[in-house]
This record gives structure tokens, C-alpha cells and sequence, in this order.
């Protein structure tokens, strides 16, 4: 599990084509210094495996489904990504809850710059407009934001000065493509509802918690 605080600003430094896949290389003396072979590492919010590592590089293996469904596909020697590694037990939830389970991606559709900060309007795939409310939490390119506005076919979000500097997300202009992971927590709620989880579920819980009394104190 992974918070959308990006620790490193890091380099595609080699990329090793394959007929439905690719072997990434990353540069990222900050997240390589206590990795192993098998570890996570989230490179623009999509969770990798290291394969191998050493000397502030390793290599991630990405099979076709997280190309077709993130911008990863897109990557080439030289380009920059946002890297974090999984919240250590006990850590700090410094953003919300990602997974590193890219659901969709969106295309910058234009920056508003403000003094020492800038509103991004970014497009929304309509499979995933409604996980997506205002001030409700999203992932762009494994960066944790807050929605600013949910309009049709689109959000917005506020990027401060650290994130313009520290992330991918200061650099992106209009039509480039960005990773988009919706909070999990409403894909829940939706399973929940939609198998008659609605009604009556939380008392259920109260009571089962309780040895079947039904008893609610406080």
C-alpha cells in the first residue's frame, strides 16, 4: 500500500522491449537504498516488483495489461517519474490509501497558473466519473490530490509549489497522459450497496461485534 507522497523524482534510464512487455530501468538513489529483489515501488503510481538493483538503479518488468491501461507504455530513456515506496507498518498516511492499481488514465487538458500555484483540468474516462466527487481524494501519476472540481467529463486539482517542483505533474502539458487511480474506498462502498449491503448493514455489524446483543453505547 502506498500514500501518493512521492518520495524521488527519478530517471527511465533504459528500456528493454519485448512483444507484450518491457524491462524498465530507474534510476532512484532515495528508493533503491533499502530495496531487495521482490520489493514494491510505485513508478507514476503504478506498483512495480524489483527485479534487480544496484548503484541507485533498478529494473521493474511490465507486463501488457498495466501498458494498456497506464501511460507507462509511453515512457523512454530519459524520462522522469514520480517514485514511492510502500508505507512502512506503523508509518504515517501522509496522502490517502493507493494501491498502486492504475484504473485508467486522462490527458492534461489545460493549467491555470495562479501566483505560486496552478489549477490542472485533466479529462476523466466515464467508467470512472463517478468514484470522483469534489474534495473527494485521487491518484495522478501516483501523486495523492484532492479534487477541486468534478465537472462532466473532467476534474480539476491544485498543485502547490512543492508538488510543481518535486513531481512529474509541474513538467505535464496539455495532452500529455497521466495515470489515474480512484479512491478505493468508493469502489467499496459501491460494491457494498450494489449486494445489499445498505440498510440495516452497519446495526448487522454493531450486532456481530457485540455477541448479537445489538447494543450501540456512546
Amino acid at each position: 500500500m502506498f500514500t501518493g507522497i512521492v518520495e524521488e523524482l527519478g530517471e527511465i534510464t533504459a528500456v528493454e522491449r519485448h512483444t507484450d512487455s518491457r524491462r524498465f530501468r530507474v534510476r532512484g538513489p532515495l528508493v533503491t537504498e533499502d530495496a531487495g529483489h521482490g520489493d514494491s515501488i510505485a513508478v507514476n503510481g503504478v506498483c512495480l516488483t524489483v527485479v534487480e538493483h544496484g548503484g541507485g538503479e533498478f529494473t521493474a518488468d511490465v507486463m501488457a495489461e498495466t501498458l494498456n491501461r497506464s501511460g507507462l507504455a509511453s515512457l523512454e530513456p530519459g524520462s522522469r517519474v514520480n517514485l514511492e515506496r510502500p508505507m512502512a507498518l506503523g508509518g504515517r498516511l501522509g496522502g490517502h490509501i493507493v494501491q498502486g492499481h492504475v484504473d485508467g488514465t486522462g490527458a492534461v487538458l489545460e493549467r491555470i497558473p495562479g501566483e505560486r500555484w496552478e489549477i490542472v483540468r485533466i479529462s476523466l474516462p466515464e467508467t470512472l466519473a463517478r468514484y470522483v466527487v469534489e474534495k473527494g481524494s485521487i491518484t495522478v501519476d501516483g501523486v495523492s490530490l484532492t479534487v477541486v472540481e468534478a465537472a462532466a467529463g473532467s476534474f480539476t486539482v491544485s498543485l502547490i509549489p512543492a508538488t510543481l517542483e518535486l513531481t512529474t505533474l509541474g513538467h505535464r502539458q496539455p495532452g500529455d497522459i497521466v495515470n489515474l487511480e480512484v479512491d478505493v474506498l468508493a469502489k467499496y462502498v459501491e460494491r457494498l450497496l450494489a449486494h445489499g449491503g445498505g440498510a440495516g448493514a452497519p446495526s448487522e455489524a454493531v450486532a456481530a461485534a457485540d455477541g448479537g446483543r445489538g447494543e450501540v453505547t456512546g
